[in-house]
């Protein structure tokens, strides 16, 4: 690992590994990062991740790394790469992780911080209560096969349907809360069973329900056409697609192992297990991780709708008098087929994006219309201690097939956390922030506690300095659900 420590300065933002790092690289790779995260950065093997990635049969450009990137499953977590079906691109579970379709939503209302600070104990006393959360957690919108199959492929659309939610909240969502093509037949019995109790659950780890507040405007034009401003309440949901999407990884990450002899593919890590893009394995995949993203899509579209009702309970007052709409959803965990212009052609390719949010600029025909002319909101949430943002795409995101990091990225691991940070101390001192914390667990705590993870604020920095995505407003936490 000597040589990869000396990476080829490109600018302050954008760091290289030279494709003679490697034989067997087919394309360098790029690090978006400033002098101080690369120091974190090099503390595990997410740089020799990188690397490896470049293996793949097909890869565009450059494999690339996000500022929050870490460690993780073949790929690292806050890693990017594109492949090209037409030349034998590849399709990697890693590439999108466990998670499928983990992401993120967020809502603004009406409320000002000082219309409901005497309420918020109250207000994440009801949601912890309301909403459930923690491992293997269940919930009350139970589904038979023929419904959940009805889920994995209508998505976020069948919750609306069910009336959990408005239309506007599927014209919000990255690709309307659902991706065509989804074939519940390659979807796993086991599968099935771990997704059928499951609906409307946050589950565990880094998934969260937060009650925030606007504290910093970067952008008064942008803010103003959002109806944003300081002071303003605003509420982040963060969860996926649970046990269903789990094991829809698990099952073709292990199948998958045989197509490297098959289609002769040399990858220096099992882990990055593929197929191409059109055979039938590759196909087979995609087909199921459309099933386990539109499973994600529904389930977050559920959870708004439980946060929604408790918020009317609680302060009396319809959602929509309150002002609750979704500004935006946006996928970390996932793998899509989208058009990109390489060396001036139009191309197809397979973008993965694994713990990487997509940042697509003012003018982008994937849009909704009432974003053309601002650009897809991106939301990166920090942890539990300390800010969150809201940004939107830029032009400059083209050099990363339109995609930017997705958090902050953890320092340590859950195990080390656990190892060095007392729960009680923690809670006492997010308390003395004004933050209050609920977690099924005191393990959660320290597991997520802010010491685990970079400063978003150091993160955001760099992928707006880079253009990627440029920074709107800046929120801070008040109140913290955590599973």
């Amino acid at each position: 690992m000597s040589d990869i420590l000396k990476l080829e300065k490109i600018d302050d933002f954008r760091w290289r590994i030279p494709e003679s790092y490697k034989p067997g690289m087919r394309v360098p790779g790029i690090i978006y990062a400033d002098e101080r995260l690369l120091k974190d950065i090099r503390e595990d093997k997410a740089l020799e991740q990188v690397a490896n990635v470049a293996f793949l049969p097909g890869i565009v450009n450059a494999s690339l790394a996000m500022p929050d990137i870490h460690w993780g499953y073949g790929f690292p977590i806050g890693g990017v790469a594109a492949t090209d079906p037409d030349i034998g691109g590849v399709i990697s579970p890693g590439g999108v992780g466990f998670d499928i379709n983990c992401g993120v939503r967020m809502l603004k209302t009406n409320l000002d911080y000082e219309d409901i600070k005497d309420k918020i104990k109250d207000l994440v006393y009801a949601l912890f209560s309301g909403v459930p959360s923690g491992v293997g957690s269940k919930g009350d919108i139970k589904v038979g096969i023929k419904e959940e199959e009805e889920i994995l492929v209508k998505g976020a659309k069948w919750a609306v349907e069910k009336g959990f939610g408005a239309q506007d909240d599927l014209d919000c969502t990255e690709e309307n809360g659902v991706m065509q093509g989804a074939d519940p037949k390659a979807v796993s019995d086991r599968a099935y069973q771990r997704g059928k109790a499951q609906s409307g659950t946050l589950g565990s780890g880094n998934h969260f329900l937060e009650i925030q507040v606007i504290d910093q405007l970067y952008d008064a034009k942008i803010c103003d056409a959002l109806g944003l401003d300081l002071g303003q309440i605003t509420l982040m949901i963060h969860s996926g697609s649970r046990g269903l999407g789990y094991q829809v990884c698990e099952d073709y990450t292990r199948s998958m192992v045989n197509c490297l002899d098959k289609y002769n593919i040399n990858v220096p890590d099992r882990q990055l297990a593929c197929a191409p893009v059109n055979s039938e394995e590759g196909k087979a995949y995609l087909s199921a991780m459309k099933c386990a993203a539109n499973y994600a899509w529904a389930n977050r579209q559920c959870l708004m709708h439980l946060t929604r009702n408790i918020f009317e309970r609680v302060l009396g007052v319809s959602w929509q008098k309150l002002g609750m709409f979704l500004i935006y959803d946006v996928a970390h965990n996932i793998a899509k087929i989208e058009k990109h212009t390489i060396n001036g052609e139009e191309k197809k390719l397979c973008v993965h994006r694994k713990g990487a949010t997509r940042a697509i600029p003012v003018g982008h025909p994937a849009l909704p219309v009432k974003y053309k002319n601002i650009g897809q909101p991106v939301i990166i949430p920090g942890d539990m201690g300390r800010n969150s943002y809201l940004l939107v795409g830029e032009e400059g995101a083209a050099e990363t097939f339109f995609s930017c990091c997705h958090g902050a990225g953890r320092l340590k691991s859950r195990t080390a956390a656990a190892r060095t940070i007392n729960p009680d101390t923690l809670l006492k001192e997010l308390e003395s922030q004004g933050i209050i914390v609920k977690a099924s667990g005191r393990g959660t705590i320290v597991e997520e506690a802010p010491q685990a993870y970079k400063d978003v604020n150091d993160v955001v920095k760099v992928v707006h300095n880079a253009g990627l995505a440029k920074r709107v407003c800046r929120m801070r936490p008040l109140g913290v659900i955590k599973g």
